[in-house]
């Protein structure tokens, strides 16, 4: 491992060394250029932008949602003197939708002053104004998308007016927004009230009485105000009572007919007869303990028996013969004696028995009639006849309970016939012309920038490699070239005499004879000599 490594530096140090100072320049700067790309790539890519997530905020609560993104762990900044909180531009969006959802802010609206700095010279008040509006309703539209159980939402929003006198009060804006549901999705009282939050804090001067929220089939979502009571008698409250039965009745047939036949093949509307008369009355109630006796509990008894035997005693005093009267007016009998028996008994049991005192309030509201209505849209739109009647009858069945289930008992009088119920119910079947269409949800893409950076440094890196090869190539060709000829030279003759101690000693001669020539010749000399 080490001697590759060692073959390797070798190899970059000897072709380092064999390049030209105007080659060395290039590949240096080409590294500084490539370095530099990738360094300013990562700064704006991990580069945290803060955005304003809302502005013209009191002091209590721009607090109050400074701890609120705190407890979340969020980043944020204070501007324009703790008026306006900016977040990271990656969670601004989520942020808006969850403080909505908890009823922050109370006060103040979500910051839209980035078009004022984008719009050209020549922008007229009008135009701004369609722009403003525009992107005001896009970015609320994108932010109902946000929230769970939505797919998609369109937005409306009609601003008045600025009066041209400052003494002249604004009228109220108002905003329609029709949201297309996932299918069987039921959205709870707290997402009702966020989204209300949400739609009133985008837009300046919007109460949410101006503010009306329905979904792809006609379903309105109204916001439960807290200050009601369900058992008021006012036309208001009533009103309110009525269309909430009514509704919830609505989407219970609408979830259970759409997992039957499919979500836009049905349309259910529901009308219903309340009576709001609420009855209070006292009941006091006496009971005995033992109820099969019709007795109660003994608490005291009382038993006196008396008897008298004997001969009775004459009348005393001295009263004169036949009657008299004394000075008071009393009149006296002469007496006489009498023999009498004397029995007397009573008998007294005092009891205890239950006392029940009921106070019995009456429901506020009991259904006395009802009449649902139901649209349904065959598999084949112009062929009613491809929903079979057997489809049909189990609609009407269902119903048909629904019915006989909600209907208040005592307001009838009497049980509910056959009849009765499939008068109060009506299924129609029929094409839907109407149906609002809705578009396609759109993935959020990379900002341009990133892709003409990546582009660049794309370009670039092709760019060093054809360089780079095209330095390269000559070199290849010439250390080719060298090993080659190296190669030709060290190429072993295959006619090569083996060795031997003649072969040995003519090499020597003739090595002695290229290089020392004069020694050579005397030593041929000498051989001659010696011969």
């Amino acid at each position: 491992m080490n001697e590759m490594m060692k073959k390797y530096a070798n190899s970059i140090k000897s072709f380092w060394q064999s390049r030209t100072k105007k080659q060395k320049g290039i590949y240096l700067g080409s590294l500084l250029f490539l370095i530099a790309g990738i360094g300013i790539s990562s700064f704006f890519i991990n580069r945290t932008t803060f955005v304003p997530l809302y502005s013209n905020l009191s002091p209590s609560e721009a607090g109050t949602v400074k701890q609120s993104l705190d407890t979340k762990g969020v980043k944020s900044e204070l501007a324009d003197g703790g008026t306006t909180i900016k977040v990271p531009d990656d969670v601004v969006d989520n942020l808006k939708v969850q403080l909505a959802a908890e009823g922050l802010p109370k006060t103040g609206s979500i910051d839209y002053s980035f078009f004022s700095q984008n719009a050209g010279l020549g922008t007229t008040d009008n135009e701004f104004n369609m722009i403003k509006l525009d992107a005001m309703q896009t970015e609320l539209a994108n932010l109902i998308k946000g929230i769970e159980g939505v797919q998609d939402a369109k937005v409306m929003i009609n601003l008045p007016e600025k009066g041209i006198f400052v003494t002249d009060k604004g009228e109220a804006a108002s905003a329609s927004i029709v949201v297309n549901t996932k299918p069987g999705y039921q959205f709870s009282d707290v997402q009702i009230k966020g989204l209300y939050q949400l739609v009133s804090k985008s837009v300046p001067n919007l109460p949410t009485d101006n503010i009306v929220i329905m979904n792809q089939f006609f379903e309105y979502f109204d916001l439960n105000n807290d200050k009601n009571s369900l058992a008021g008698s006012n036309f208001t409250t009533n009103n309110e009572i009525k269309k909430q039965v009514e509704r919830d009745i609505q989407r219970q047939v609408q979830t259970m007919l759409a997992t039957m036949i499919g979500q836009d093949k049905v349309v259910v509307s529901v009308s219903a007869d309340i009576d709001f008369t609420q009855e209070k009355s006292t009941e006091n109630l006496v009971t005995p303990v033992d109820k099969d006796n019709m007795k109660g509990i003994a608490i005291s008894a009382e038993n006196i028996k008396e008897a008298f035997t004997g001969n009775g005693s004459q009348a005393g005093g001295t009263p004169q013969s036949g009657t008299s009267t004394d000075s008071l007016g009393s009149s006296y009998l002469s007496g006489s004696g009498s023999n009498g028996d004397y029995e007397k008994t009573d008998d007294k049991v005092n009891y205890e028995v239950n006392r029940v005192r009921k106070q019995i309030v009456e429901s506020p509201y009991k259904i006395r009639d009802l009449g649902i209505q139901v649209m349904v849209e065959p598999p084949k739109p112009n062929d009613p006849k491809s929903l079979s009647k057997s489809t049909v009858k189990d609609i009407s069945n269902i119903l048909g309970t629904i019915v006989r289930t909600t209907i208040d008992k005592s307001s009838t009088g009497k049980p509910l016939t056959n009849q009765d119920v499939q008068n109060k119910i009506v299924v129609s079947v029929q094409p839907f012309n109407g149906k609002i269409s809705t578009a396609k949800v759109t993935q959020a893409s990379l900002p341009w920038w990133i892709f003409v950076v990546g582009g660049v440094l794309v370009a670039a890196v092709l760019v060093l490699l054809l360089l780079f090869l095209r330095l390269r190539k000559p070199t290849i060709n010439e250390d080719s070239e060298d090993v080659s000829q190296a190669e030709a030279l060290y190429v072993p003759d295959v006619n090569e005499e083996k060795e031997n101690e003649g072969t040995v000693r003519r090499k020597q001669l003739e090595k002695m004879a290229k290089e020392h020539p004069d020694e050579f010749a005397k030593l041929l000399r000498t051989w001659i000599a010696e011969d």
